[in-house]
């Protein structure tokens, strides 16, 4: 750690030294020691600073716990970089050899990439709502598309986004085309989906809303669209 990231880590309140010297020297005890670890750690697993400190200094915040959860993260994340190693590891043989890999065996590298980032952007808050084994389904899913398969549901998508900011402007979240924009997002959801539930696409509109980088997503093409997705997927659903 540099003596400038320390003083930042102070200035921002997220670790503050034991006490200052005569001199003006900060000195930590173990304590701050092993809460710096843990910050550490949250920085290797690409966590914010604010959301860090968030944790760290919830009264409920229990160490041992923590590092049981980074140890899992830590582990699925070292399965990820193998996977992507041994993708990579193919690509550069085959190269070095002048041999074509074929767009099939690309695409298969893509999709594992693509997996791979999203688990790292939202793995965490997935897992917590649906569990692991279903996320793992819902990857093994993924990974099986077809490249079409892959490309409808890209297109898929892109008619969802239209239908949805036509139908802000023209209606509200019960209008029929609200509606029909919800009966594309269950379709393009079945892509991935292993098992399709009412409640876990309600859950997931929720998501939208309160996750502010899949509300981003909506917002961005017009603001206030991911909370009217949320409402008309409830509409939907019941």
């Amino acid at each position: 750690m540099t003596t400038r990231a320390l003083r930042y880590y102070d200035e921002i309140g997220l670790l503050k030294p034991y006490k200052l010297s005569e001199s003006g020297y900060r000195i930590y005890s173990q304590k701050e020691v092993d809460l710096l670890f843990q910050i550490l750690v949250y920085r290797g697993l690409e966590v914010g600073l604010e959301e860090i400190k968030k944790i760290v200094t919830n009264p409920g915040f229990n160490e041992i716990n923590a590092l049981k959860e980074h140890k899992i993260k830590l582990k699925q994340r070292q399965g990820q970089i193998n996977e992507l190693l041994n993708s990579v590891e193919k690509v550069l043989n085959n190269m070095e050899r002048g041999i074509d890999m074929g767009n099939d065996a690309k695409f298969e590298v893509f999709k594992q990439k693509m997996v791979d980032d999203n688990q790292n952007k939202y793995g965490e808050e997935i897992i917590n709502k649906y569990g692991e084994e279903t996320v793992k389904q819902s990857n093994k899913k993924l990974l099986g598309l077809s490249e079409d398969e892959y490309n409808e549901m890209n297109e898929l998508q892109e008619a969802i986004l239209d239908k949805l900011k036509e139908a802000y402007k023209m209606g509200g979240p019960c209008s029929e085309l609200a509606q029909e924009a919800c009966a594309l997002h269950k379709k393009w959801l079945r892509y991935t989906w292993a098992n399709y539930s009412k409640e876990a696409h309600i859950g997931l509109a929720d998501m939208y809303v309160e996750d502010e980088r899949f509300r981003a997503y909506y917002d961005k093409e017009q603001e206030g669209l991911a909370e009217f997705l949320r409402d008309a997927i409830v509409i939907f659903c019941s």
